[in-house]
């Protein structure tokens, strides 16, 4: 190396002994291209060398520290109350005397009271009742022996033997069997088809039987006389504060659901506006007093007093029945929220969906997907295809209609037989349907207080009788009043990603050390390995398989032209020959590997003829001059 006479040679020698692989086939490599290539790969490898290292260092000898402080605001999410009473029992009492008139029958024949009313006024009563519409529809029955199937039907007063199959709802009962009350739901076209449900407490059985026939009478009732059955923003709301200032019914979007009514949510964006906290504390959230009116509850219908809640996102449907908070009466009850926002990762990481776009379910809610908005859509859906009618609590599917006695009289055993099917996962919903790969959860932690306390219930009453427009001698009574206030804990928004294992990051850098632990080996040696085991291998392969496809055309050409026998024409020689045909100029090592010669050699260049190289006289007889030049 430093004998080398000139820069030029003293940098060739380095290329050709150093072991970094770029330079080596700068030098080496063939062709103007190839050599362009491989000198801008090596630049650039140690361009982002330099570009590293002196990261490296600035980051070394930097003493900086950086401390960010930041106040966020987080949005408050939307809020939806419902009275657990649906509708104004003064109002809907027309609709529901019958069933109501049934219902007391019922119970008296079951427990043997009456509410508390006359004898003689029950008498004439039941004289009113003809016909038993609802218990004649769906038979309520008392187990003498549940072992056996025998129960009495309340409506005939008979014993009959139970011949269907029978399915107890709710837990399992070890007490008297004559405890057990249920009721018989039957095909009307097969009345060999039936199927009788149980329950444990006579509670359930008559609030469940009662409830079948109110969807039933509900669904033939038009949603505009349902919502002026029910209570007003007004009736429900008497005070309401958000972040300390003050709100009223303005900040309240009216949402009717079929179970429960006219239900209220605040925040919920549809005026394109969304409300955010940036304090957390009671002080700072939602504070509204609630106007229950305990004394126009259905008996039948509900047996809790008070409202009930969710919160959840702007996009998201309020799924009251399933997962709403109750808030009772005379009572402070204080909602504390944490929010947390998760992210999945979808397949092939899990079996999530982005959007629900890709699940073969119709979504009837119309709000952003969730596994319920899929599972309730689906039962709907299956309900409308096995039945020919919607049920009542869930969104009506476009060209359906609510189902009812009339039009559908099997539509409760329809529906029990449908349920049952769901339940057991043989609908295929729960297949079918996926969880979001996305979504917002609020925990809450909840407490209650007493309200108003007994110092300051007296003058909170008047006041709020006052607020509420009626007379001081009518005060409100604590019963029919709820305290709720709904607020962040803190502002701690929490954030829950998946993320990868495994990435291609982490997939190079494992290559890599693999490589430079078990052969010394870089991206550029890599590069290298490409260019002759992949490139150069294949361009040699191909070239040979040309040549031996040129000279079996050749040679196809040659017969097809009836040319003369081989050997008769001129042979071929010097570069003719088909052994030294190559594309670069040979050398020394490719002369090595030139193949042995065949049996049948080729014919060649032939060697010159040194006869011909003697010298003969031009004249046919000896000079004279020459002659005496010998003689003497």
């Amino acid at each position: 190396g430093p004998q080398a006479p000139t820069l030029g040679e003293l940098m060739r020698w380095y290329c050709l002994n150093t072991n970094t692989h770029g330079c080596r086939r700068i030098v080496v490599s063939r062709g103007r291209l190839r050599r362009l290539l491989w000198i801008a790969l090596t630049l650039s490898a140690v361009a982002l060398i330099l570009w590293q290292c002196a990261e490296l260092v600035l980051g070394y000898y930097s003493a900086s520290v950086a401390v960010t402080v930041r106040f966020q605001s987080l949005r408050f999410p939307a809020v939806t109350i419902c009275n657990t009473n649906p509708y104004k029992y003064s109002v809907i009492k027309e609709y529901l005397s019958e069933l109501d008139k049934e219902t007391r029958i019922a119970l008296e024949s079951l427990y043997g009271f009456s509410e508390g009313k006359p004898k003689v006024r029950r008498d004439a009563e039941d004289r009113n009742v003809t016909e038993y519409q609802y218990l004649e529809k769906v038979p309520l029955l008392r187990f003498e022996d549940l072992i056996r199937k025998e129960a009495t039907d309340l409506h005939s007063g008979h014993k009959r033997k139970i011949e269907s199959n029978v399915f107890h709802k709710g837990s399992t009962n070890t007490g008297d069997p004559q405890n057990m009350i249920g009721f018989q739901l039957c095909d009307p076209n097969n009345s060999s088809d039936c199927a009788v449900y149980t329950f444990s407490s006579g509670v359930n059985a008559i609030q469940e039987w009662y409830k079948l026939h109110y969807m039933n009478i509900m669904a033939q009732i038009p949603l505009e006389r349902k919502v002026n059955m029910g209570y007003s923003a007004d009736d429900l709301l008497l005070t309401c504060f958000f972040d300390g200032l003050s709100c009223d019914t303005r900040n309240f979007t009216p949402f009717y659901h079929p179970l429960h009514g006219n239900c209220y949510t605040f925040n919920s964006g549809e005026n394109g506006t969304i409300l955010s906290t940036s304090t957390g504390g009671s002080e700072y959230g939602l504070q509204v007093v609630l106007y229950i009116e305990e004394v126009d509850y259905n008996p039948f219908l509900v047996t809790s007093t008070g409202a009930k809640i969710i919160i959840h996102d702007q996009n998201e449907y309020p799924f009251i029945e399933d997962i709403g908070t109750e808030i009772e009466t005379a009572t402070a009850t204080s909602i504390g929220m944490h929010f947390t926002q998760s992210r999945k990762l979808s397949e092939p990481y899990s079996d999530c969906t982005e959007t629900g776009a890709d699940i073969n379910v119709e979504n009837l809610y119309n709000k952003t997907y969730s596994l319920q908005i899929c599972l309730h859509s689906c039962f709907q859906k299956a309900m409308v295809d096995h039945c020919g009618c919607a049920q009542y609590a869930q969104p009506l599917p476009a060209g359906a209609e609510y189902c009812n006695y009339k039009k559908h009289p099997s539509w409760m055993y329809c529906y029990y037989k449908l349920h049952e099917k769901f339940v057991k996962e043989q609908l295929d919903c729960q297949q079918k349907c996926k969880e979001a790969c996305s979504f917002k959860e609020w925990a809450l932690t909840t407490s209650i207080a007493q309200w108003p306390s007994t110092a300051s219930e007296d003058w909170m009453l008047r006041v709020l009788s006052w607020d509420k427009g009626q007379k001081i001698n009518k005060m409100l009574k604590k019963t029919d009043l709820a305290n709720l206030m709904v607020f962040y804990k803190d502002l701690n928004k929490r954030f829950i990603s998946e993320n990868p294992a495994n990435n291609i990051v982490i997939l190079l850098s494992n290559f890599g050390g693999q490589l430079g632990l078990w052969m010394s080996c870089s991206v550029v040696c890599v590069i290298e390995i490409v260019e002759v085991f992949f490139i150069d291998s294949l361009s040699i392969i191909m070239r040979r398989r040309w040549q031996k496809t040129k000279k079996w055309w050749n040679s196809r050409k040659a017969k097809q032209s009836q040319l003369p026998a081989q050997g008769t024409g001129p042979g071929k020689q010097g570069h003719d020959n088909p052994v030294c045909i190559d594309e670069d100029l040979p050398t020394f090592n490719t002369a090595l590997h030139l193949p042995l010669p065949q049996e049948n050699h080729l014919p060649r260049t032939p060697p010159p003829n040194y006869s011909t190289l003697r010298l003969d006289t031009a004249f046919t007889e000896q000079l004279p001059d020459t002659l005496e030049t010998e003689s003497r």
